[in-house]
């Protein structure tokens, strides 16, 4: 007997860093699920993303630092037209799609301490840790009246 499934394709999704419109949005169209995959390493006081965008050009990702998150957004557009002999059109196809992820940074990050680098479709974002900086503890004392 077939049981139906409420819990989509994998029950651990939600449990594992997919949030419920991502999630949603993997229900519906399942290659959004391995968008933007992200490794992130420390690495000498600095911090490594790697970044999955497949079949994504350079020109298409854009990061933003903004309010000490990083911003990273990847766009395609991509049209398809196929004509028979006598020019009428027998397919066409148009897909754009946009997709982002933001990562808290710090107050403390600036933008020139961002490094990026694409190839063969993996995005390296590489920038330091955000320093804590301890400030000397003040005495306090309560007055005794």
């Amino acid at each position: 007997m077939l049981i139906p499934s409420i819990f989509g394709e994998d029950l651990f999704d939600d449990f594992m860093g997919y949030p419920a419109g991502r999630q949603a949005a993997a229900n519906a169209y399942p290659q959004v699920k391995d968008m933007m995959k992200t490794d992130i390493r420390d690495v000498d006081g600095n911090y490594e993303l790697e970044i999955d965008l497949p079949g994504f050009k350079k020109e298409d990702v854009k990061i933003q630092l903004k309010n000490g998150y990083l911003n990273i957004q990847a766009t395609r557009e991509e049209k398809k037209d196929e004509k028979d002999d006598k020019g009428k059109y027998v397919r066409r196809e148009r897909y754009t799609g946009t997709c982002n992820r933001s990562f808290y940074v710090g107050s403390s990050i600036k933008h020139e301490d961002i490094h990026a680098k694409y190839e063969n479709g993996i995005l390296y974002v590489t920038f330091p840790k955000e320093e804590t900086k301890k400030e000397a503890e003040e005495k306090k004392f309560v007055s005794i009246d």
